[in-house]
């Protein structure tokens, strides 16, 4: 029986992914699921696993304003997904974070 440290939230919420490594890069997705200690999310690109990663979360939805945290952490794991099209699923740690303003 595996057993988390953090409780899991499953949110289906915009995620973009900024840098991978040094590498910046533009990526979109989305979460499956976001705890304090990491999140989970699908992308079409495979990132470096150990790497450091830069991702923003999206949250809010669409009646709701919408509030960006801006993620920095490392790679854990990356799965390719049987869809048809080049997509994996994503597991970074969340090591730090920042809310962002909307830009005016």
């Amino acid at each position: 029986m595996e057993q988390r440290r953090t409780r899991r939230f499953t949110l289906e919420l915009p995620v973009s992914v900024t840098r991978n490594g040094t590498e910046r890069i533009v990526q979109s997705g989305l979460t499956k699921n976001i705890s304090s200690g990491g999140v989970l999310f699908t992308a079409g690109k495979e990132p470096d696993v150990g790497a450091s990663i830069e991702y923003v979360v999206v949250l809010g939805g669409p009646s709701e304003p919408r509030v960006s945290l801006r993620c920095i952490g490392k790679v854990l794991r990356a799965n390719r997904l049987d869809s048809g099209e080049p997509a994996y699923e994503i597991a970074v740690t969340l090591e730090r974070y920042e809310f962002v303003r909307p830009e005016e």
